[in-house]
C-alpha cells in the first residue's frame, strides 16, 4: 500500500501547498484589514473549487470518462495562465493598499478593499480549482493503475493535511507582523509563486501541443536532482521550479518575475500622494443624501450552497446518462476457466478494452497473436472483482486473449480476425528458460573477474604493507575498476557489496565510522595522507572480503530476470553517482569507474544480444553507436595513467558526457520490457 500511497502523498503535498499559500495570504489580508465580513467570499470560491474537483473525480470514477493526455495538459495550462492573471491583479491591489497605509490604517485598508466580491471568489476558486482538478486526475489515474483506491487516497489525504498545516503556520505568522511589511512581503511571495505557475502552465500547454518547443530544454538537471525527493517536491510545490524546464518556461518565468517585481517594488517605494483635507465645515455644508429604500439582502447561505450544488448536479447528470465506459470500449471478462468472454473483432486503431475479473484468483491478462504468441498489451495482477483498462493499438491480423490465473493454467480465448492494414508493436514473449544460457555465460564472466580481483587485492595489500603508497594508489584504481565492471551482479553479492564497495553516506561517524571499509575507505586514506600502518588492516580486510565473495558466489542466487534490468541500472547508477562526483573520496577517478561501468554494460549486452536481436533488430545498432560515442568521450578524459576529475571537466565536455549517458540510458530503456519473462507463451 505504501508504494501506492507515496506518489499520491507527494502530489497532495505539492498541490495543497500551491493552492493553500494563495488562500492563506488572502485570508490573512482580510483579517488584518478588519474585513472578516469578506471571508465568506474567499471560502465560497474554495468551496466551489473543492466541489468541482470532487465532482470531476466522481465523473472519472463512475463513467471512466477519458480525457486525452493532450487535453488534460491543455486544460490545466489554460487554467494556470488565467490564475496568474487574477493573482497578478490581487498583487497590485495589495501594492496600492501598502502605499496608502498611515495612522488611520484600518479605515484606509477597509476603503481599499473595494475589489468586488467576484474578484475574491474567482481568485480563491482558481487557486484551488486548478490544483483540485490535477489532484483528481492524478488520484484517478493512480487508483486505476494500482487496482485499488485506499493507498492513493490515504497518501493524498496525508499530503493535503501536512500542506494545510504549513499554510496555517504561514497564516498565524502573518497576523503578527507589521501590516505594511505584510503587504510588501506577501506581494513579493505571490509574484514568485505566480511566475512559477505561469511557467508550469506554459509547460502544460506545450505538452498539450498548443505551444511549440516542448523538447527545447534550457535547464536539464534530471541527472543531478531526484525529482521525487522531498526537497524537490517542496521546491516544486512552492515555486513550481522543476529539474527540467524548457526555454519558454524559463523566459516566461524570468520575464514575468523581472517585469512584475520591478513594477511592484517601484510602486511600494513611490511617495504617498498627499491626502486632501476635509474640514468640518465642508462636511456640514453638504446636504445629507437620501439613502433611499434599503435593498433586500439574500440569505448568506445561498451562494455557497449554489456553487457546491451546481457542479454536483452536473456530475450526477453526466454519471446518470453515461454508459460507464470510454467510447468504443469493449468489456471483456476473464476468470480461471473462461478468458475473453465478450470479445469481438474490434476496428483497427488504438482501442481500449475494459478487463473485468469475474473469477476468484488474480490473473495475468495478455492480448496476443495466437499463432506467434506475440504480446500487444498486458495487465499484471488483475485482482478478483476489479476492472482495469488495457489500451492497445490494433492492426490487421489475428487476436486472442490469454489469461494466466495465479497458481493455475493458462486459458486462451477463441481468435478473432481484424481487417485492415497498419503496423502495431508486439513483443515476442520470453520464457525463463531462454535466459538461462545468457545467465550461465555471465556467471562464468563474473567468476573469472573475481579471480582476477582476488590477485589484484593481494597486490594492493602487499604495496601497503611495504609502505609503497604510490604503487598502492595505482593498484587501488586497477582493482576498483575490475570490481566496478561487475555491476550486473551487485544484487547477488548480498552483504559483500557493502563491505567491499560501501560509501560513508549514512554512517553515524562518516569516514571515521568503524563500518566504513573496502575500496572507498582505502581511497580516502590513500589520498588524504594516512599512513601505511593505519591502512594495512583495511587492505587486509578488503582482501578477505573479496576472497569470501569469490567462495560464496557459485552458490548465490542469481535471478535470470535481473539480467535485462541491469542493462539499464548499471548506467543509471553511473549517472547518479560517478558523473556527479558523489562517490569521490579524493582520487578524482570517477570517470575511470564510469568507464568500467560501461565495460560491464557492454559485457552484459553481449550475452543478451541474441535475445534482443530476435525482438528488436534495430535497437542494438542504436545502442552500439551510443556506447561508441560515450566511450570516445571517456577516452578523451584519460591521459596515460590519470583521469580528469569530474569537477575539472570543461563544462561542454561534462555536458556531452552527461548527455551521451542519458541518451544511452534512453535507448536501453526498452530492453527490460523486451526481455521480460511473460506467462503468455
Amino acid at each position: 500500500m505504501w508504494d501506492d500511497a507515496f506518489p499520491s502523498f507527494l502530489i497532495g503535498l505539492r498541490e495543497g501547498l500551491e493552492a493553500g499559500l494563495i488562500v492563506s495570504i488572502l485570508v490573512a489580508t482580510l483579517v488584518r484589514a478588519d474585513a472578516r465580513s469578506r471571508l465568506p467570499q474567499v471560502w465560497t470560491g474554495v468551496a466551489a473549487a473543492v466541489a468541482m474537483a470532487l465532482s470531476f473525480g466522481a465523473v472519472l470514477t463512475f463513467t471512466a470518462a477519458n480525457l486525452s493526455a493532450t487535453a488534460q495538459e491543455s486544460f490545466g495550462g489554460t487554467l494556470s495562465v488565467v490564475a496568474v492573471a487574477f493573482v497578478t491583479a490581487m498583487v497590485f491591489w495589495m501594492r496600492r493598499s501598502a502605499r496608502h497605509l498611515s495612522g488611520e490604517i484600518r479605515e484606509k485598508v477597509t476603503a481599499a478593499l473595494t475589489m468586488g466580491a467576484g474578484m475574491l471568489v474567482v481568485t480563491s476558486f482558481l487557486a484551488v480549482g486548478r490544483e483540485g482538478l490535477e489532484t483528481a486526475l492524478f488520484l484517478w489515474t493512480t487508483a486505476r493503475a494500482a487496482g485499488e483506491s485506499t493507498g492513493p487516497a490515504l497518501g493524498a489525504g496525508a499530503g493535503l493535511v501536512i500542506a494545510a498545516g504549513l499554510c496555517w503556520g504561514l497564516y498565524r505568522r502573518v497576523l503578527k507582523i507589521n501590516l505594511t511589511r505584510f503587504f510588501t512581503a506577501t506581494g513579493i511571495v505571490l509574484i514568485v509563486i505566480a511566475s512559477g505557475v505561469l511557467g508550469y502552465g506554459l509547460r502544460d500547454l506545450q505538452e498539450g501541443g498548443a505551444l511549440p518547443g516542448k523538447t527545447a530544454f534550457a535547464v536539464d538537471l534530471g541527472a543531478q536532482v531526484d525529482a521525487g525527493s522531498w526537497y524537490a517536491t517542496l521546491v516544486q510545490g512552492v515555486f513550481n521550479l522543476t529539474p527540467t524546464m524548457t526555454w519558454l518556461q524559463v523566459i516566461a518565468y524570468a520575464g514575468y518575475l523581472a517585469v512584475v517585481m520591478t513594477l511592484f517594488v517601484r510602486g511600494v517605494r513611490a511617495p504617498r500622494a498627499p491626502k486632501e483635507a476635509t474640514t468640518a465645515g465642508d462636511s456640514a455644508s453638504q446636504p445629507a443624501a437620501d439613502p433611499g429604500p434599503v435593498p433586500r439582502r439574500r440569505p448568506a447561505w445561498v451562494v455557497p450552497a449554489a456553487v457546491v450544488a451546481v457542479p454536483a448536479a452536473l456530475a450526477g447528470l453526466i454519471v446518470a446518462f453515461s454508459d460507464g465506459k470510454p467510447a468504443g470500449a469493449q468489456t471483456v471478462s476473464v476468470s480461471e476457466t473462461d478468458c475473453g468472454k465478450g470479445f469481438s473483432a474490434p476496428q483497427a486503431g488504438r482501442r481500449t478494452f475494459q478487463m473485468h475479473n469475474t473469477g476468484r484468483k488474480a490473473s495475468e491478462v495478455y492480448l496476443i497473436n495466437p499463432s506467434t504468441n506475440a504480446v500487444y498489451g498486458e495487465i499484471e495482477g488483475l485482482a478478483p472483482g476489479t476492472t482495469r483498462d488495457l489500451v492497445a493499438t490494433v492492426v490487421g491480423g489475428d487476436y486472442a486473449w490469454r489469461c494466466v490465473p495465479t497458481g493455475g493454467k493458462a486459458v486462451t480465448s477463441a481468435a478473432v480476425r481484424v481487417s485492415g492494414g497498419g503496423t502495431g508493436r508486439a513483443v515476442r514473449p520470453l520464457a525463463e528458460a531462454e535466459l538461462r544460457p545468457p545467465l550461465a555465460s555471465y556467471r562464468s564472466y563474473v567468476t573469472g573477474r573475481l579471480g582476477t580481483l582476488t590477485a589484484q587485492a593481494a597486490e594492493l595489500s602487499a604495496d601497503i604493507r611495504a609502505g609503497d603508497l604510490a604503487a598502492a594508489r595505482t593498484d587501488w584504481l586497477t582493482a576498483h575498476r575490475t570490481y566496478a565492471s561487475l555491476g550486473a551482479a551487485y544484487g547477488t553479492f548480498a552483504d559483500f557489496d557493502a563491505k567491499i564497495d560501501g560509501r560513508p553516506a549514512g554512517l553515524p561517524g562518516g569516514v571515521d565510522d568503524k563500518d566504513f571499509t573496502g575500496f572507498y575507505r582505502l581511497e580516502y586514506g590513500l589520498w588524504h595522507g594516512q599512513s601505511a600502518a593505519r591502512l594495512a588492516p583495511y587492505a587486509q580486510r578488503l582482501g578477505s572480503d573479496i576472497a569470501g565473495l569469490r567462495k560464496a558466489f557459485p552458490t548465490q542466487e542469481f535471478d535470470p530476470a535481473d539480467l535485462p534490468l541491469r542493462c539499464h541500472e548499471i548506467l543509471e547508477n553511473t549517472l547518479q553517482f560517478e558523473l556527479t562526483g558523489g562517490t569521490d573520496q579524493g582520487s578524482g577517478t570517477n570517470l575511470a569507474t564510469a568507464d568500467a561501468n560501461l565495460a560491464g554494460t557492454r559485457e552484459l549486452l553481449g550475452v543478451l544480444r541474441p535475445l534482443i536481436a530476435a525482438r528488436d533488430p534495430h535497437l542494438l545498432g542504436t545502442v552500439d553507436a551510443d556506447i561508441a560515442r560515450l566511450q570516445a568521450l571517456l577516452d578523451a578524459a584519460h591521459h596515460g595513467g590519470s583521469w580528469t576529475p569530474v569537477d575539472r571537466l570543461d563544462p561542454d565536455a561534462r555536458a556531452r558526457i552527461n548527455g551521451s549517458t542519458g541518451q544511452l540510458l534512453e535507448d536501453l530503456a526498452p530492453v527490460p520490457d523486451l526481455l521480460e519473462v511473460r506467462k503468455s507463451a
